[in-house]
């Protein structure tokens, strides 16, 4: 696996914790279902590649990986287990979409999901890192409740935090500046009611050529 991600940037951290308890529930614990971890994993794929001496099966073309509540899609997923059956995973998105990765949280009906260029899923430390383009979202049932972007997102199931990272490099037409950006759900309130309203396009008025007599 590749080495862990750089440590947040000194202006960064403030936000990351702001939007950690915003997003993990303000003191609710945010434990994935505990069951995933020994959930056996199924994979769909265009194909498979093994290699019995490093341990590691390369999947390539649509594939779809589910362990318990877990759902992981990408174009390509590389997936080696340790001796004590623990297992990671490397899925990669293409030029014309994200990694995806989704996750039910423990004893509550909402639910993780996070899309990037790369997402490394570490079985052994409970952990998910999205790089590249990264973005992470919890929803309670349906609705959409918290949102956050950036360069490199790390998810830790066992300590209930994660940390955003921006980064100036990776700056889209969208956000040229590269910083982290977040929506956030005040505990308590109507999710739905926090999302923008949709665009309207204003009333075409047409000139007249006549005068209109008033009744």
């Amino acid at each position: 696996m590749p080495a862990a991600s750089p440590p947040p940037r000194p202006w960064a951290a403030p936000v990351a914790t702001l939007i950690a308890a915003a997003l993990l529930g303000l003191g609710v614990p945010a434990h994935a279902e505990r069951t995933d971890r020994s959930a056996p994993m199924n994979v769909e794929a265009d194909a498979l590649r093994y290699d019995d001496a490093r341990q590691v099966s390369v999947f390539t073309g649509r594939v779809v990986i589910t362990k318990g509540t877990i759902r992981i899609r990408g174009h390509q997923v590389e997936v080696r287990q340790n001796d004590q059956g623990q297992q990671f995973g490397i899925a990669l998105g293409d030029a014309s979409q994200r990694a995806f990765y989704r996750q039910k949280r423990d004893g509550l009906d909402e639910y993780i999901e996070g899309e990037a260029e790369r997402i490394e899923y570490d079985g052994q430390a409970d952990r998910v890192t999205f790089r590249g383009r990264a973005e992470l979202r919890r929803y309670r049932g349906t609705v959409l409740n918290d949102r956050t972007s950036g360069a490199v997102i790390v998810y830790d199931n066992r300590n209930d935090t994660f940390t955003v990272d921006g980064d100036r490099a990776q700056s889209t037409p969208d956000n040229p500046g590269g910083r982290v950006r977040a929506l956030l759900t005040p505990r308590g309130a109507d999710p739905a009611a926090s999302q923008p309203a949709p665009d309207i396009p204003a009333p075409t008025l047409t000139p007249s050529d006549r005068l209109e007599r008033r009744p």
